[in-house]
């Protein structure tokens, strides 16, 4: 008699539940696929990141911390300014 895998049919998502990390898997996903956005769509404008930062009216340093798909730190208005610099627009949905 074969044992039967307790785990056949379970999601990755039931998988995070029942470690209590899928809400932080969920917001770093979002910041590391925006950050990855924000970086290509840098290099299409031809814009380094000195500029990138002068254009936002902040730091290099804060910049980094804003593509850096590790660092959730990033603020909203952050964000909004980075996408309307590349030109871009963040758009956020309550699903």
């Amino acid at each position: 008699m074969s044992k039967i895998n307790p785990h056949v049919g379970s999601t990755f998502e039931s998988w995070l539940d029942e470690r209590g990390i899928r809400e932080e898997a969920n917001t770093a996903a979002i910041k590391s696929v925006i950050a990855e956005q924000i970086a290509a769509a840098m290099k299409e404008r031809g814009l380094t990141k000195s500029r990138m930062a002068e254009l936002m009216h902040t730091s290099r340093t804060q910049l980094d911390r804003l593509l850096d798909p590790n660092n959730g730190g990033a603020t909203l208005e952050t964000l909004m300014r980075a996408a309307k610099v590349v030109g871009r627009e963040l758009r956020l949905e309550l699903v």
